[in-house]
């Protein structure tokens, strides 16, 4: 097991202070799982950490050498026993191929902590996103937006969804409901799936509702419709596309929560699950030039906060590269920490319980071309 990387912020006294008025509200969370937590440099008033160092690095490069991992994601309970997956391990999906060049990633892996990733599925002509869910039924879900020289993207992309052994049922494709598939997050209902996916090639955000059926096909239907647009959506040198990305959706309250990069803030849409409308943008919750930086993945942790990771391509700050920022949903900034020290390494990141029912958070590294999967620790643990 490798040692919890170092985590650093560019104002340690202040995060010191939050973290100790945050105390009791983590105790009272599901599990103490916002950034606090995860810095082990910072501590509570007694001196003792809230995470004990347990942390696990992995590879996220396959045999056939694809780099970039873009999408991380958990494996939830309730798959079926003779899926290639098992509830608690960790997916990641690749976006370059071994030559680095972007949208040409064909691969979703297992991670294994002291071996090679496993491979889970490859496709061909594919360029794999941020965009990865596993279902319950064990089925996968993965964005692709393709490049022909990892420069030029051919749209409208697609999402594909896998069977729970690895293979390809369909591409679902739709120019009207997802143009660049890019990130996404899911409401599982079983054989309904409703599934929130952002449009980096033309700045909206689609609900595409799915039906799966008893032999293993799936349908989208009919009620599938875009919710929310007008975001700032470009091509860039660097990062290939910007536009939105990072989603994160609140059960309790039926609100989509947004990250927009190139807007560099987070928006909110109610009534997500259920609207037969466009809510345009949303309504804005966060925007901060100080610590938000082109913010990608989104994720909603269990103490009710929001995790953001920038990606450094909006709003870029030297002295603060690579970050992952927690918030509340009522914009304050709550804490940072850093992925690596070169610009543009953060992008995915998901909470989600381990193989023991272990609360875990995990990050990806595209500079290392790694993921590390941190494991929280339980409610009663944060005790002084």
């Amino acid at each position: 097991m490798i040692p919890l990387p170092s985590c650093r912020s560019p104002d340690p006294p202040a995060i010191a202070r939050t973290s100790r008025a945050m105390a009791r509200t983590l105790r009272r969370a599901v599990c103490g799982a916002g950034l606090v937590a995860l810095s082990s440099a910072y501590a509570w008033a007694d001196g003792g950490t809230i995470l004990p160092p347990s942390s696990v690095i992995a590879s996220t490069v396959p045999t056939n050498g694809d780099l970039n991992p873009y999408g991380i994601a958990f494996v939830p309970s309730g798959v079926p026993a003779w899926s290639t997956l098992k509830p608690g391990d960790v997916v990641v999906s690749n976006f370059n191929n071994s030559a680095n060049l972007q949208g040409t990633g064909t691969t979703i892996v297992k991670l294994s902590p002291d071996n090679s990733p496993t491979v889970f599925f490859q496709g061909q002509n594919l360029g794999l996103t941020t965009a990865l869910a596993v279902l319950r039924n064990g089925f996968v879900l993965v964005g692709n937006v393709p490049t022909t020289d990892g420069q030029h993207v051919v749209p409208p992309g697609s999402l594909l969804v896998i069977n729970p052994q690895g293979s390809l049922v369909t591409q679902l494709v739709s120019a009207a409901l997802l143009d660049g598939p890019w990130d996404m997050t899911v409401i599982d209902r079983g054989q309904r799936v409703t599934a929130f996916v952002s449009n980096v090639l033309n700045g909206t955000v689609a609900r595409i509702d799915l039906m799966f059926d008893n032999s293993g096909g799936v349908t989208m239907l009919q009620s599938s419709r875009i919710i929310a647009s007008g975001y700032t959506f470009r091509t860039d040198p660097s990062a290939l596309v910007v536009g939105p990305t990072g989603l994160a959706y609140d059960a309790n309250n039926d609100i989509l929560y947004v990250a927009s990069t190139g807007d560099n803030a987070v928006f909110a849409i109610r009534n997500a699950a259920s609207t037969n409308g466009n809510a345009g943008a949303g309504r804005l919750i966060y925007f901060d030039k100080k610590h938000l930086h082109g913010p990608l993945a989104l994720a909603l942790a269990p103490n009710g906060h929001l995790v953001t990771a920038n990606g450094d391509a909006v709003n870029p700050d030297p002295q603060q590269p690579s970050e992952i920022v927690e918030f509340t949903v009522d914009g304050q900034f709550v804490a940072q920490m850093q992925v690596d020290i070169v610009p543009g390494a953060a992008f995915g990141l998901a909470f989600g319980l381990g193989s023991q029912r272990q609360p875990q958070f995990a990050a990806v590294n595209d500079n290392t071309n790694s993921a590390t999967v941190w494991t929280l620790r339980p409610n009663g643990n944060n005790q002084q």
